[in-house]
């Protein structure tokens, strides 16, 4: 029987804050398939995930195919707009959710996993941040853009960076895109599409050189939209959900499961000479060209 096994696998998820989006499934199954992993939980939240933890308000959501509960090696506080301390604002360090928490820069996190672990196997990228999303690119202010990008692209440039030493030979980096990189999706505005159009690009160029220097595959999902909570925040997700199953090609809700599984696949061995790629799962939605609920359209083509 062909299986994803990633049993002796160690895995680093960057941006798991609770449950419902697609880090939260990608780590799962990585579990599913036997990795260990570990998790970097964006440094405002870790408290508020950790306690949630450590009260079993994510046990149900922790069931694996066995009835056992996935469990993680550890978790780390990260805010991957920050390469070193250094780079930190004073008012960043100040403020008392960082006061507390040390280490939280992606050059220091990486520093740490080196210290407790030694290597890992596994990299993934579900970081996504723009502070101006609701507004139309034309709208969007200068530093609203360069902070998207930042913390939406330049971010997986730095993990990689960051993490490609430690990296064992073989290992796979993956990342998570959206449709709006290649396709004009109203409402996602703020600079986001430009963010995820740079890391597909990226994506290309990290897999050649990430590949060259440290034997690394990387690779990028297209996800289709999925009712999770950075999601919702953006305003509209309701209504691309049903945009999507009406004019893809399949009807169905996406999951964050098949997120989960597709991203299992190309981080396992199966998929040793798939790299620099962009993977749609989105039930088709990337393959059309017309709505077909357009009323303009729906007298005068089959479906």
């Amino acid at each position: 029987m062909l299986t994803i096994n990633l049993k002796g696998k160690r895995a680093f998820v960057a941006g798991v804050g609770d449950d419902q989006g697609y880090g939260w499934a990608i780590a799962k199954a990585l579990a599913e398939a036997g990795a260990e992993v570990i998790i970097g939980t964006w440094t405002p939240i870790l408290k508020i995930f950790t306690q949630s933890w450590a009260l079993g308000k994510f046990d149900e959501s922790r069931k694996l195919s066995d009835g056992t509960l996935f469990n993680i090696l550890k978790v780390y506080p990260l805010d991957a707009a920050y390469d070193k301390l250094e780079d930190v604002p004073q008012e960043i360090r100040e403020n008392k959710r960082y006061q507390d928490v040390g280490g939280y820069t992606i050059s220091e996190v990486a520093a740490s996993i080196a210290k407790d672990f030694g290597t890992i196997d596994i990299l993934v990228h579900s970081l996504a941040n723009g502070p101006e999303v609701k507004k139309p690119l034309l709208e969007t202010s200068r530093n609203g853009y360069l902070a998207a990008i930042s913390s939406s692209a330049y971010s997986f440039v730095s993990l990689l960076a960051h993490f490609g030493p430690i990296l064992k030979d073989g290992g796979a980096a993956l990342s998570l895109s959206y449709l709006a990189s290649l396709q004009v999706v109203p409402g996602y505005g703020g600079g986001m599409s430009s963010a995820k159009a740079a890391l597909e690009s990226d994506t290309r160029t990290l897999a050649w050189e990430a590949g060259r220097k440290w034997g690394t595959r990387v690779n990028v999902i297209s996800a289709g939209p999925l009712r999770s909570r950075a999601a919702r925040a953006i305003g509209f997700i309701d209504s691309m959900i049903a945009y999507s199953k009406s004019n893809a090609p399949l009807v169905k809700d996406m999951t964050a499961e098949e997120i989960g599984q597709t991203a299992a696949f190309l981080l396992s061995p199966l998929a040793s000479a798939i790299t620099g790629a962009t993977l749609y799962v989105d039930n088709g939605m990337h393959a059309m060209g017309l709505a077909m609920d357009s009323p303009s359209l729906v007298q005068e083509i089959p479906t």
